[in-house]
This record gives C-alpha cells, sequence and structure tokens, in this order.
C-alpha cells in the first residue's frame, strides 16, 4: 500500500502555531510515502514567509515531496519581481525541481503549475501543459495509481467558488481522463471535497476523481471548515486497484487531526 498526504494552503504568515505542530505529529505518526503540497505555501510571497515554510517542509518526515506553487507565492505587491521573477522566492526554498513527475511502485504523480504571473487570483491551464500531463499519464505501468496535482480546482462544491476553477479546465480534464489520470489533487478554496468529475464534465471525465484539501494550517478559514488536510491510500489487491481519500479535520478540544469522512474511489481495475 501507499499513502499519500495531501496538504494545502499553509499560508505562512498567517499559519496557526498549534496546527502546524498538530500537522507534524500527524504526518510523523502516519509515515506517508508521498507529501503533496497543492500551494499557496505563503500568504504574501515574502522571504520569511518562504522561510518559515521550508523550515516545515524540512520537518515533515523524510519522504519524497512535490510541491507546487499557489497563486499567493507570487509577490503581489511588488509588480517588478511579478513580472521579472514571479517564482524566484518558491524556486529558492523548494528548487527548480518542486513541480516535477513523481514515481514511486505503485503512483505515479505529475504537479502542473496552474498560476500566472498576470493573474492575481485565477489560474490557467495551457494547451502545452495539457499535452504534457497526458503524455506522462500514458506512461503509467499497470497498476499504478495515476494522479496529477494543481493548485487551482478542477471542480468545486458550490457557485460562489465557480470563478475559481482555471481556464483550460475542460480541455485538462477531457484530455487527462482520455489518458487514464484517476486522480486530480487541488487545493485553492479552503473546501474540501472529493467526488468523480463525471458531476461536472459528464462522460469524458468518467473514471476520474477529485480531492481538494482545505487550509491545512492558515487561520483564513472559510465556509464554516476547519483546518484539514487528506490521506490518500491505494493498493493493489489481487489485481484489482483499490484507493480511498480520507479528511482529517483539525479538532480544536483535542488539538489533534482526526479523521472525519472516508471516500472510496471506483477506479477499477
Amino acid at each position: 500500500m501507499s499513502v499519500i498526504l495531501q496538504i494545502s494552503d499553509l499560508h505562512f504568515g498567517t499559519e496557526r502555531p498549534p496546527v502546524v505542530e498538530a500537522l507534524l505529529a500527524l504526518a510523523e505518526a502516519l509515515g506517508p510515502d508521498l507529501v503533496v503540497v497543492s500551494g499557496d505555501v505563503t500568504q504574501r510571497a515574502r522571504p520569511a514567509e518562504f522561510a518559515a515554510a521550508a523550515a516545515f517542509v524540512a520537518r515533515l518526515p523524510d519522504c519524497p515531496r512535490l510541491l507546487v506553487p499557489g497563486n499567493h507565492d507570487l509577490p503581489l505587491f511588488d509588480p517588478l519581481s511579478r513580472l521579472l521573477c514571479p517564482y524566484r522566492g518558491f524556486r529558492r526554498c523548494f528548487g527548480d525541481g518542486a513541480v516535477a513527475a513523481g514515481r514511486l511502485p505503485d503512483l505515479l504523480v505529475v504537479g502542473v503549475d496552474s498560476t500566472r504571473r498576470w493573474r492575481h487570483r485565477h489560474g490557467e491551464i495551457s494547451p502545452a501543459q495539457v499535452d504534457a500531463v497526458s503524455r506522462r499519464l500514458r506512461r503509467a505501468q499497470a497498476g499504478q495509481l495515476r494522479v496529477v496535482v494543481v493548485h487551482h480546482p478542477l471542480d468545486v462544491a458550490t457557485r460562489a467558488d465557480e470563478a475559481d476553477i482555471p481556464r483550460g479546465a475542460r480541455e485538462a480534464v477531457t484530455a487527462w481522463a482520455l489518458a487514464g489520470a484517476d486522480l486530480v489533487l487541488s487545493g485553492h478554496v479552503h473546501a474540501p471535497l472529493c467526488r468523480p468529475l463525471a458531476e461536472r464534465y459528464g462522460p469524458v471525465a468518467r473514471g476520474c476523481w477529485t480531492a481538494l484539501a482545505g487550509t491545512a494550517t492558515s487561520r483564513r478559514l472559510r465556509g464554516g471548515h476547519p483546518n484539514s488536510v487528506n490521506v490518500i491510500r491505494h493498493a493493489l489487491v489481487a489485481g484489482e486497484r483499490r484507493c480511498s481519500v480520507e479528511r482529517l479535520d483539525y479538532d480544536e478540544a483535542r488539538g489533534a487531526f482526526r479523521p472525519v469522512a472516508v471516500q472510496a474511489m471506483d477506479i477499477g481495475g
């Protein structure tokens, strides 16, 4: 079995220290095979915020990690930096290889940067990105769970959040589902969600699910949702792939993350 810990929207600069420590304790107890950070590691892309985020990531268990930037990881109040070197802070801390394909024996995980320097909040997935991810997905080995990680969500639960679905989402979903994607992980809206993408896009998305994580550690809570993370478990049992997404919320009374929901995914053999 492989275990993925999905963390999103850390927003260092607005972090809650007790929640940060609780998340590190959860990660240590879980012992994941892969940690995915689906964007917005900082609040305003300031050097001190990146340093705090990097220190947090360094304290996570010693396992592969995949991080993608979020819109908050590009400088907002420094137009020149946003134009000329928008990813400097992110790359100084997490390297050029942070957005890359990750391979584990039963996982293929591909990161996609949906941010754009000219779009403060909203995202975009370009035709070139759609094609590149599709090619990687088609190279997956038999039995692997095929996962795409992107900051901006390809599906949302409420009409109010629909503007946050990135440009090119329908084209991406159509192509990636055809190429065999099983699961798209994202964040951005601070509202957990797990369901088949076919509920929004119809038969072209058949077999592909999405899981959104809430904000992991920030005080910027929305819609009554507490701090939360996702744990994805995947196993090959008697030639059949089995996968589930478990949501864990921060419990204020206990000072710890606790499971609140589990969704079994129908991903076929």
